[in-house]
């Protein structure tokens, strides 16, 4: 096995755009994948002091169909923290599921 990484964080969007309350998917080998803030809600322009607590939710699950045509049961959720480093924690869980999923 390779010591090289397939998902790294700068392979997904700036955490800026997570805080529009947009979802980004992606992809690697067959795994498929989707980050997204939890509750997933524009809160780019609420004080940081008024957006209320929030985590990461990715989801991943084996390709060849989309998020919205794969059933529910064949997903994995996990959730992180909603940080950088909660980015930097996604980004090396998928890492690590990309190279089982294939």
């Amino acid at each position: 096995m390779s010591d090289e990484r397939r998902i790294a964080r700068e392979d997904l969007f700036p955490f800026v755009h997570y805080e529009y309350g947009e979802a980004y998917f992606g992809s690697c080998g067959k795994m498929r994948f989707r980050i997204a803030r939890q509750p997933l809600q524009n809160v780019h322009y609420t004080p940081p002091e008024k957006r209320g607590e929030a985590s990461l939710l990715v989801t991943i699950w084996q390709g060849p169909f989309g998020y919205a045509a794969t059933e529910d049961g064949q997903k994995t959720d996990k959730t992180f923290p909603f940080s950088e480093e909660g980015m930097q924690q996604a980004a090396d869980w998928l890492d690590e599921r990309a190279g089982q999923i294939g």
